[in-house]
């Protein structure tokens, strides 16, 4: 998995990214699926994934600095189960990323792009505690940390951690509370998968890792141009764009895989 940078590549990866903050700037959603599946769609997939580790931590860290300590301590608390099997799923998907080849993986993401179109659309809801009972199951720690887990896997191998955010929202959260299990889990899971990428060799050179880096600088930036534009874009042409993206790039990922085109 390696990375030659030439003067085009890097263009057009920062045109990617850029386009992917704005992309969630605007609608609120959309830059690890968004940046991922485009880069996938160019370049090794495995590498996309861990290229966009640190600029998807970059773009999320503003949560934290909105949260209070004790929010963090609660989260923290109730949610630990949770949280620390996502980590080790987490890892456990990132280990993956090198054993499986290129065509399975650009299948696998393009699946993962279009299961994302269906859960966001609701063609396809998300299984998540709906009632009182339920949600006090889904409370318990064995069940936390099993979903944990498997949402944890699926992250690590792909970027997307739609699954997992929807279990939390099923919960009678405050919003502060809510944001922080997020938090926790888009920068703090994502702080040490850098240091998981590295061990792994998913960052084969300095060069690589100094690009991710520097891929934070236009995925912070068109965050901030997609907020500016928010307000003049509906929300229904907001997620059609969104969407009808990811689909394009879905149906891409896996003929590639497939071998089809």
């Amino acid at each position: 998995m390696t990375l030659s940078l030439s003067v085009e590549l890097v263009a057009t990866i920062a045109i990617v990214i850029g386009v992917a903050g704005a992309v969630n700037g605007v609608a609120g959603f959309g830059f690890a699926v968004v940046g991922t599946m485009v880069l996938a769609a160019t370049l090794d997939p495995a590498t996309a994934v861990a290229f966009m580790i640190i600029p998807m931590f970059a773009v999320n860290v503003a949560l934290v600095g909105d949260l209070t300590r004790e929010e963090l301590r609660t989260c923290g608390t109730r949610f630990a189960p949770l949280l620390v099997a996502a980590l080790v799923g987490t890892i456990l998907g990132m280990a993956l990323l090198d054993r499986l080849p290129g065509p399975p993986l650009r299948i696998l993401l393009g699946l993962v792009s279009l299961g994302f179109v269906a859960t966001t659309q609701r063609v396809v809801p998300l299984p998540s505690p709906s009632t009182a009972t339920e949600r006090a199951v889904a409370d318990t720690p064995l069940v936390m940390a099993a979903v944990g887990a498997v949402s944890g896997v699926l992250f690590g191998a792909t970027n997307v951690g739609v699954q997992l955010v929807a279990f939390v929202r099923s919960f009678d959260l405050s919003h502060g509370l809510f944001v922080g299990v997020v938090a926790l889990v888009f920068v703090g899971i994502n702080g040490l998968r850098v240091v998981a990428a590295g061990a792994l060799g998913l960052y084969p050179d300095l060069g690589l890792a100094f690009a991710s880096v520097a891929a934070a600088v236009p995925a912070v930036a068109g965050v901030a141009v997609g907020k500016r534009l928010r307000e003049r874009v509906s929300e229904r042409l907001r997620h059609g764009v969104v969407l009808g993206l990811l689909t394009v790039i879905g149906v891409r990922l896996i003929l590639g895989g497939a071998g089809i085109s």
